[in-house]
């Protein structure tokens, strides 16, 4: 069931959603014909997008392995609030097609609850739109939230709300997640999960995924259901178990500031304890240091002492981890995923 309507033949589907939305219609068109693949393309927040070709059998193998662990059985009611042009909104629909959800799909927003009063039982958000949703969010009972970092701030927000908030860990490649975290509601787990969640907040593997790390000490995830080969990721990991796996950062975002090597998403951690906006660490080309650690902050208040004065008095910062210069930005470029586009954003903050 679409936005409450039942189609008794495919075309009736396709009519139908040629004039709610033409990227859903584009999807549902693709997932119809029959050839065994489906181009795709990536989000581009890590790197230039490209387009690549996912089995369809994968794809709803991915789509059998969430149902199965979020318990969501057929006629679960799910909102759609990401846009069908990525893998994320293609997965959602297609967990829907094979599971026999109820789904509503609406506008990717970034205050996708604005206004709203119907209940779901599942949904998938991007952190900005949680961010945005959080007097709304009791209107779904499991949320999945990816495509970005779920701040310290933001967690602190959720700790104590009704609806099992998860963080995911995937890619276009993976065919969206392979691994989730809980992020709050631990009461409604057994104490002995609550206690490993609260303590180190790994992620744990879906069913028939394993994982490794290679020699740079990136993640490797070999997942047969839903990829013919092993995938390679640049991302830098703890490896708590074939299951388990901690994510540190990015191995191509590392700072080698000084012969020091610094991964900006765990600097961002600790800076989000004290800065409510939006922020992210990168860096700049530097003679003595090679590169120098930059903090960029949006924000139309130009309160860099204060900013700095707490940065500096930060304990949990050692002192190669404080920024050497702080910049403000009125307005983040964002990609179409909603996602801090940083390459982007640079470009506009020292090419003017």
């Amino acid at each position: 069931m679409l936005n409450g309507h039942q189609f008794d033949t495919q075309n009736d589907l396709l009519v139908y959603t040629l004039d709610l939305n033409p990227e859903l219609h584009s999807f549902i068109t693709d997932w119809l014909d029959p050839s065994p693949v489906l181009s795709v393309r990536t989000s581009g927040s890590t790197g230039i997008p490209k387009r690549i070709q996912l089995k369809k059998d994968h794809m709803v193998n991915s789509a059998l392995a969430t149902g199965f662990y979020f318990k969501l059985p057929a006629k679960t009611t799910v909102l759609l609030c990401l846009s069908p042009a990525y893998i994320a909104g293609k997965m959602m629909l297609v967990r829907s097609l094979v599971l026999g959800w109820h789904i509503d799909v609406i506008e990717a927003d970034s205050n996708p609850l604005h206004g709203m009063n119907k209940r779901y039982d599942f949904g998938a958000m991007v952190p900005l739109q949680l961010q945005n949703s959080i007097n709304n969010i009791n209107l779904i009972k499991k949320l999945i939230v990816g495509g970005g970092v779920v701040s310290k701030e933001l967690q602190d927000k959720i700790l104590h709300l009704k609806t099992e908030v998860f963080a995911t860990y995937g890619m276009t490649e993976t065919i969206t997640h392979i691994a989730i975290k809980k992020l709050n509601n631990f009461e409604t787990v057994s104490l002995e999960i609550n206690r490993l969640a609260k303590a180190n907040q790994n992620y744990q593997v879906l069913p028939d995924v394993k994982v490794s790390k290679d020699r740079r000490g990136c993640l490797v995830i070999d997942a047969p259901k839903i990829s013919d080969e092993k995938v390679i990721t640049n991302d830098l990991i703890e490896l708590k178990s074939e299951t388990q796996f901690e994510w540190l950062g990015r191995y191509d975002t590392i700072i080698n500031s000084g012969g020091i090597k610094l991964i900006p998403e765990q600097i961002e951690e600790k800076l989000s304890k004290i800065i409510n906006d939006q922020f992210f660490v990168s860096s700049l080309p530097d003679e003595k240091l090679g590169e120098k650690l930059i903090l960029i902050i949006e924000s139309h208040s130009r309160v860099a002492d204060v900013i700095w004065g707490k940065v500096r008095n930060l304990d949990l910062l050692h002192k190669f981890e404080r920024p050497k210069e702080v910049y403000f930005v009125d307005k983040f470029i964002i990609t179409e995923t909603k996602k801090i586009n940083r390459i982007e954003t640079l470009k506009s903050l020292f090419d003017s």
